[in-house]
């Protein structure tokens, strides 16, 4: 089974300095740059970009600022360990889908839902509002009437779970929900439902989260949330996306959609 990284492009920066720190971050994420390596001088990288120096030290710091680089006296710039890369920042996860997700990618966003979601659909059973209740319905019509494949289809599921953070009434979770829209849709858009069957359970799990939210049973939300998840997972692993690998070849750029 050979390695696949899935591309979801996102939007283009409007400044040369957002462009450019755009850039370099991808290619760190996508390892073309490795952890503890040092970027290229100055004047090397104001080449390869056409800027000029303010532009490239305003990218560098926007990238420092994200935690994906560092600067230290007569070493120069180097790029940091993963694990200290801001992965709430919006651009950060923005780069992630343009330098291509994989499993890895998927399976820490999973761990993340699990540990909000299924409290936020818990919450949401005792605190929504008529308005909260006809917003999860909208949205359920509307993954009703897509096509499974469909970016139509996504954005419905993605509308319903942002729907559900925002009726839990908990501003953390919320704002957890809308910084990490991106990647759901990703992960969404990965894991269709394409063949019948999937299609009617990921219906059915969703309306049950509705549901049970409609009747106030905080239990039976949760369940339900925790199982769409897990089957969210079970169809990312049958696309058989694996962990990229730390140099990925050209072609990783543009890799296929599931």
């Amino acid at each position: 089974m050979t390695s696949r990284i899935v591309v979801i492009p996102t939007r283009r920066a409007h400044s040369n300095h957002a462009e450019v720190a755009r850039s370099i971050g991808v290619d760190i994420i996508a390892g073309r740059y490795a952890e503890g390596t040092r970027l290229p001088g100055d004047a090397e990288m104001i080449a390869m970009f056409g800027v000029s120096r303010p532009v490239l030290r305003e990218s560098v710091k926007t990238l420092v600022a994200k935690g994906l680089l560092t600067t230290k006296a007569r070493v120069g710039t180097v790029v940091r360990e993963r694990a200290a890369w801001n992965m709430f920042d919006a651009d950060v996860l923005a780069w992630h889908l343009d330098a291509g997700i994989d499993k890895r990618f998927l399976d820490d966003l999973a761990e993340i839902r699990f540990a909000v979601e299924p409290r936020a659909a818990m919450l949401a059973a005792t605190q929504r509002s008529e308005q909260d209740i006809s917003e999860l319905r909208r949205s359920m019509d509307r993954m009703r009437h897509e096509a499974s494949d469909s970016v139509g289809f996504a954005d419905a599921d993605l509308a319903l779970h942002v729907a559900v953070a925002r009726a839990s009434g908990n501003l953390f979770m919320r704002s957890i929900g809308h910084v990490i829209e991106a990647a759901l849709r990703a992960s969404f858009l990965l894991s269709a439902p394409v063949e019948p069957e999937d299609r009617d359970t990921v219906l059915l799990w969703h309306q049950k989260i509705v549901d049970a939210i409609v009747a106030g049973d905080a239990h039976a939300a949760s369940e339900a949330m925790v199982y769409v998840i897990h089957n969210g997972m079970r169809r990312h692993d049958s696309t058989a996306i694996e962990t990229a690998p730390a140099e990925p070849p050209p072609s990783a750029d543009t890799g296929e959609q599931a």
